[in-house]
């Protein structure tokens, strides 16, 4: 039983035992090699004396993750895939197809990381993905379509507040002056050319519509559906939209002690009503829609002043873009009706907006039929999570893989997927393509 206050030896311990039987007999994919990857790309990012149980902290541009690049290029070369760095930083490798006039199967994922994450997010995908091109080399297998494999730039976005970028940039939809962005105290253009990417011809990184035949991305689920009904596969329908507002609320900062509370111009009470308004509009109507307030900043931030300024974040997502903005005007509405009750003043910025995307049907189908193939069973499930897949759907066909999470835990050191299930995810990755690459 999965605990989430198991110790690390206890969370190792249960990396290495057998999960329930849930999958197929054998596998083409080299299931230890896959492992050990993971595994090694957890040490850039790890905290100090840490280990695979501690998760890690790979943020996009930061140290950890160029380190994290350099060595996936080292597996990509290694799999006959010469590697290239776009101007997003995005990065590419291709291999042959017998027919060099048709476009690829592009497949692939991230391995950024949020702070204090874990080990599978974006990984799994990315590992995979180079997995599928050394099975097929192992085996001498030929394509006539052409494979490419991807690692997106920043697809967590909690450089800049703004995910995707990499699958946006080739998408054609990066905002207006999206490169002049400030983050830890440099500009996006500098960050890029940190990674090798080359903010002065950012055009360069677009992909024209139908650039490829298909697009698929391998990727844990990041919930709690498959692990619960013990199933080794779920067919992604969608992917949700996301609205994304920075908040400011103002009021006064005065002495605490001295201050009346009929007096009070106090931002974090505003904050606190806004949270609470938040989580009772978005609950209000059934559906999967839901809304966050993932982050707050708090000004002063002393004992014995009263909160003069605060900043935070709401975040919104569903399959019905409709529906998100419609939450957004309400909780935004509510908020207005909060900041003259609290005689404080809130403003909504809008950070980030992500159109939902639809996985494309023949490729649903494509995936339910090589998971068959290899005796695997299925479910089709929307994602909750914005992946780089929404990006791509924008120019063509795409189609997603999930493989359980334990628990439906990620997003932290806790975040688990069995290693029969990366191995069961890479040989149904292997097999669509496969398939739609003959």
């Amino acid at each position: 039983m999965y605990n989430l206050n198991m110790t690390r030896g206890e969370f190792l311990s249960m990396m290495a035992l057998a999960p329930f039987a849930r999958g197929a007999a054998s596998s083409p994919i080299n299931a230890q090699r896959l492992r050990q990857r993971l595994e090694e790309l957890s040490v850039h990012g790890r905290p100090a004396g840490g280990t695979f149980a501690d998760g890690v902290s790979r943020v996009a541009f930061s140290d950890a993750d160029v380190a994290g690049r350099t060595l996936v290029m080292r597996w990509m070369r290694e799999a006959g895939l010469n590697p290239r760095i776009d101007a997003a930083g995005n990065i590419l490798g291709k291999r042959a197809g017998t027919d060099s006039q048709l476009e690829p199967v592009l497949f692939g994922s991230h391995i950024d990381s949020v702070p204090s994450g874990g080990n599978f997010d974006g990984d799994l995908g990315v590992l995979g993905s180079i997995e599928v091109i050394e099975s097929l080399n192992a085996s001498k297998a030929t394509t006539r379509r052409p494979l490419e494999v991807v690692v997106w730039t920043n697809e967590e976005g909690v450089a800049f507040n703004n995910g995707l970028f990499g699958s946006r940039a080739a998408a054609g939809l990066l905002v207006d002056k999206e490169l002049d962005q400030m983050w830890n105290g440099t500009n996006q253009r500098e960050a890029l050319k940190k990674i090798g990417g080359d903010p002065d011809h950012i055009d360069s990184a677009r992909r024209a519509r139908g650039s490829f035949h298909a697009y698929l991305e391998l990727h844990i689920e990041q919930g709690g559906n498959l692990d619960r009904e013990h199933l080794p596969v779920g067919v992604v329908e969608g992917i949700v939209g996301i609205d994304r507002y920075d908040v400011e609320i103002r009021g006064f900062a005065n002495h605490a002690g001295t201050t009346p509370m009929p007096d009070r111009q106090d931002a974090l009470v505003a904050a606190a009503e806004l949270t609470v308004a938040v989580n009772q509009i978005v609950r209000h109507e059934p559906g999967r829609q839901v809304g966050t307030v993932g982050h707050i900043e708090v000004s002063p931030n002393a004992p014995n002043v009263i909160p003069g300024l605060v900043r935070l974040t709401v975040e919104l997502r569903d399959l019905d873009i409709a529906k998100v903005g419609r939450l957004g005007k309400e909780i935004q509405d509510r908020a207005r009706a909060t900041a003259t009750e609290t005689k404080t003043t809130i403003e909504f910025h809008t950070a980030s907006h992500h159109e939902p995307a639809l996985a494309d049907p023949k490729l649903q189908t494509a995936i339910e039929e090589a998971s068959a193939r290899l005796g695997l069973k299925t479910k089709r499930l929307p994602s909750g999570a914005g992946h780089d897949a929404q990006s791509m759907a924008h120019i063509g066909p795409m189609a997603m893989i999930f493989v359980p999470s334990v628990a439906g835990i990620s997003h932290s050191p806790k975040e688990l997927t069995h290693w029969e299930d990366c191995a069961n995810g890479a040989a149904v990755l292997l097999e669509t393509v496969k398939n739609l690459a003959a």
